[in-house]
């Protein structure tokens, strides 16, 4: 075959499915370019599966990404000839973002279209009729602006995503410039180039095309600084949404640290506080929280209770239903999501899209690694055989108790025990899902231990422990999963997850991905059952790991235990 190149990596399929050789020399250059339009799907050892969709177009349109250059990277490393169904698949999907604007006209919402077909094919969609208003004429529909939220999600699900150029409110206006130096260390502060990149495309020097999106980086690349940077560059009141207390807290430390915002002008607004102040401070669990079963949220007020110009998601990917609702009212003001994966695992990405706005940038992993920033890692599953009488009860327990089982398999502990010995001299998390696996753990090798039931006065305190050397060891539960910052850990052992969740995965390797001052490698065990429920799910939990560029090595338990020690060589 004239076109056939076997030197090449990809193999692009009319499906719309692209498999990729792991083993070729150049599958580090298509890795990083795939991810920025495709979808990781399968990842055995030797070939990789991606999946190309409307909404990873969609996300590589709004970054500024032409369909020409997706096309040219598949045609460069495919083994074949690109089918033309994809060429033009790919080309007619990255066209329809951005045919379909939302504008304001002297106060007046506005859909709108130079395709007068498209106009009237919108006007005729059951889906989208009741957030329309009446046609103008034959290329713009009045909307109501309470609908703006509401039709961008309607219009993405039958396949037709709107650029939204109708502009913000400005907010109240609050002063908020980033210090040259830290308050606490009176350290040099600035920030690095991807951040203030990341800073100026949120932002888009105030023009309609800015103002709303989601920046992706990885753990321990300096999210919460980008937040604080895209603050400084609107000077307004700003609400910040996480994951819990505790991630809280860490934003107004930041905040204080390194802003000029003066700590009068802070507010938390959690379970503990509920301060409301030009910078306020909540989590999604404070906003959702309910007195019983079908009770209104009373705290949903806080979404009203100041005039915000900005309000900042951060775990963009965690956000809960009721605060995409409350999210769908919200699209006058500013919005911009934090994360480091856009995976969700109950498929809600497109309402990430719609309501909050595309992905605007991201890096892959590798190569902030690379430049220094985050830690190299070095990743390892370990798997092990569960004892007989275990396996029977596996074999014969239904599917959601088999997880349980494999997961919990007490012979996890004598792999733990080397792992604790080969690293006794580094900063070493151990992450589960069970809590009595957890305390038998803790009970075991007598550590400390983070769990949902460890009061937040108590977790902060043995954060701080680790952070500051007094202890060196912590077991924690999925309370740590996101938005902790462990400077020193340098060392994760995860004994058990949620299932096959691969954002969980994604933000437990971030724990320890902080760069280290003496260089050290950082190191992700994952202890598995072996022939299991417990390794499929951890094989589907490392595919986004593997789309960024990290190879799990294979070790067997006895093949460990014969081993002197697992550490840096």
């Amino acid at each position: 075959m004239n076109d056939y190149r076997p030197a090449n990596p990809l193999v692009v399929q009319s499906d719309s499915t692209v498999l990729v050789e792991v083993a070729s020399p150049r599958y580090p250059a298509v890795r990083d370019q795939l991810a920025r339009f495709a979808e990781l799907e399968k990842s055995p050892e030797h070939v990789h599966s991606y999946r190309i969709t409307p909404l990873s177009l969609w996300n590589a349109a709004a970054s500024g990404m032409l369909a020409q250059a997706v096309i040219a990277c598949l045609a460069e490393f495919g083994k074949f000839e690109l089918p033309e169904n994809i060429r033009r698949e790919i080309v007619e999907l990255m066209s329809r973002y951005g045919r379909l604007k939302l504008l304001a006209d002297d106060g007046q919402l506005l859909l709108v279209a130079d395709d007068a077909t498209l106009i009237a094919e919108i006007l005729h969609q059951k889906r989208v009729q009741p957030y329309l208003g009446p046609a103008l004429d034959r290329f713009r529909i009045a909307v109501a602006s309470e609908q703006r939220g509401a039709l961008k999600q309607a219009l993405i699900k039958i396949g037709h995503p709107v650029e939204d150029l109708a502009g913000y409110v400005e907010g109240e206006h609050f002063e908020i410039a980033l210090r040259e130096q830290t308050l606490a260390g009176q350290l040099r502060f600035n920030l690095r180039d991807y951040q203030i990149d990341a800073i100026e495309v949120f932002h888009a020097g105030g023009d309609r095309r800015g103002g709303s999106g989601v920046i992706v980086l990885p753990c321990g690349a300096g999210k919460t600084v980008v937040g604080l940077g895209a603050m400084a560059a609107l000077d307004t009141n700003t609400l910040i949404l996480t994951p819990s207390t505790v991630a809280a807290r860490q934003w107004i430390d930041e905040i204080i640290d390194k802003t000029s915002v003066p700590a009068s002008a802070v507010g938390e607004y959690t379970g503990q506080s509920k301060q409301v102040r030009p910078i306020t401070v909540s989590t999604y669990q404070t906003l959702t929280y309910r007195s019983r079963k079908g009770a209104a949220m009373p705290h949903m007020q806080l979404f009203s209770e100041r005039d915000w110009g900005l309000v900042i998601y951060d775990e963009v990917h965690l956000l809960p239903a009721p605060v995409f609702r409350i999210t769908a009212d919200l699209q006058a003001r500013r919005r911009l999501g934090l994360t480091a994966t856009l995976v969700r695992e109950d498929g809600r990405a497109d309402e990430v899209f719609s309501l909050i706005g595309p992905k605007k940038y991201d890096v892959p992993w590798k190569d902030l690694e690379l430049q220094g920033w985050i830690a190299t890692a070095d990743c390892t599953e370990i798997r092990v055989p569960m004892p007989d009488g275990l396996r029977m009860r596996h074999a014969v327990a239904e599917e959601r108790e088999k997880h349980a089982i494999a997961a919990t398999s007490p012979a996890k502990l004598d792999v733990l025990a080397h792992l604790l010995a080969a690293h006794a001299d580094d900063t070493v998390l151990i992450i589960g899902q069970y809590l009595e696996q957890l305390d038998a753990i803790a009970s075991r090798f007598d550590l400390p231990l983070v769990t949902g039931r460890t009061g937040v006065a108590e977790r902060e305190r043995r954060f701080a422990a680790l952070r500051s050397g007094e202890i060196s060891r912590l077991v924690v539960s999925k309370v740590a999963n996101f938005s902790i910052d462990l400077p020193d850990a340098n060392v994760a052992i995860q004994v058990s997850g949620a299932f096959g969740s691969r954002q969980e995965e994604a933000q437990r390797l971030g724990r320890i991905l902080r760069p280290k001052s003496d260089g050290r490698l950082a190191h992700f065990y994952s202890i598995v059952s072996r022939d299991s429920s417990d390794q499929t799910f951890a094989a589907k939990r490392q595919m986004f790991l593997t789309e960024q560029g990290y190879a799990y090595r294979i070790l067997y338990a006895h093949e460990l235990l014969e081993q002197d020690s697992v550490g840096d060589e």
